[in-house]
């Protein structure tokens, strides 16, 4: 497996992976600050490399059920794939080039043991690969950051990008977004005997962490205008707040809540529904690309036959002890 010389920037070849040709040497997670377009490598504020001994076995995804599940996904007819130049390209060259991170426990994470990456993102892509290619390990991992999620696609080194990329109309002015594929907004942690908090609600005169340079303080300004909010400067002060009851709750978005609650099972729990302005994750692709009509007819797909939900559950409802799945976003709105 090689290791270019540019920056972070490393590159995965899957099949040659399984072909044993090394393992990829973690890479250092980098700062969150509580919204997708701060926290792209690690959305739940994961630190680098792959699950550890002292995580709670809990929080290991299900890699039979999730490797089954990625493999057993739709492929596209020959006449969808020749209908779209930017399918076309992928098909010819026989590889998809992916944008994406390897340190999100929730939605990309590599496994050193089996030098594979699992999670919600990487399940599309991986899934992507097989419906054009056939083959979910058809497939080059580009290591990415908040920074240069645009400059690979605009520079042609990537295909797509899968790094809970959230959708902005400054973004859209370089390239294009097929999706939303997913949606998060503000989630409420609380320890999980809390009998107290269930919603946004409950805040008023609750003391109230948010992280210092993340959209939850502002969203609780607005939404629960009554709660005291201590200001915290990482994820890892505000959850060590809540758990020595300094704070009595801790805002921040859904997809980090969920990454707490999975990686400790039974700790903490989500207080009620999201709540908040909506943050949609797209799928990155070149400007203008007929990609996009072609990767909202995959994501459609699989919405519309439950694999979607299957891959959310696996891969988050069951880590984090939810039980259903959410409803998939409407496409390309």
């Amino acid at each position: 497996m090689s290791k270019l010389s540019l920056g972070n920037r490393l590159v995965l070849n899957r099949r040659q992976a399984l072909a044993g040709l090394g393992a990829l040497t973690g890479v250092a997670a980098f700062g969150l600050a509580g919204c997708s377009d701060e926290e792209a490598p690690a959305p739940e504020g994961s630190s680098a490399g792959s699950t550890t001994d002292e995580e709670s076995e809990g929080a290991q995804i299900d890699a039979a059920a999730y490797d089954e599940l990625v493999a057993s996904g739709p492929v596209a007819d020959a006449a969808a794939i020749e209908a779209s130049e930017w399918a076309t390209k992928i098909k010819e060259a026989g590889t998809l080039r992916v944008g994406g991170v390897q340190t999100s426990m929730l939605f990309c994470l590599m496994n050193e043991k089996d030098n594979k990456v699992r999670g919600f993102d990487a399940g599309l892509f991986q899934m992507l690969a097989n419906y054009i290619l056939g083959d979910p390990d058809a497939y080059e991992l580009t290591q990415v950051t908040s920074d240069t999620r645009e400059s690979v696609l605009t520079n042609d080194q990537v295909d797509a990008v899968f790094a809970t990329y959230s959708i902005t109309d400054e973004r859209k002015e370089i390239i294009s977004f097929a999706g939303p594929y997913y949606t998060t907004q503000q989630g409420i942690l609380v320890m999980a005997d809390n009998a107290d908090i269930n919603g946004v609600d409950d805040l008023a005169g609750k003391n109230v962490a948010a992280q210092s340079g993340s959209t939850g303080p502002s969203v609780l300004e607005e939404y629960a205008p009554e709660a005291k909010v201590q200001e915290f400067t990482t994820d890892e002060e505000a959850r060590t707040a809540l758990e020595q009851g300094r704070v009595d709750a801790y805002v921040i978005d859904a997809t980090m809540q969920m990454g707490a609650m999975t990686r400790n099972p039974g700790k903490y729990r989500l207080a009620g529904e999201e709540f908040g302005p909506v943050d949609p994750y797209g799928i990155g692709l070149p400007h203008d690309s007929d990609g996009v009509a072609f990767v909202n007819e995959f994501l459609t797909t699989i919405e519309e036959d439950g694999t979607w939900s299957e891959l959310w559950q696996v891969c988050i409802g069951d880590r984090a002890e939810i039980e259903e799945a959410p409803e998939p976003p409407a496409i390309g709105a």
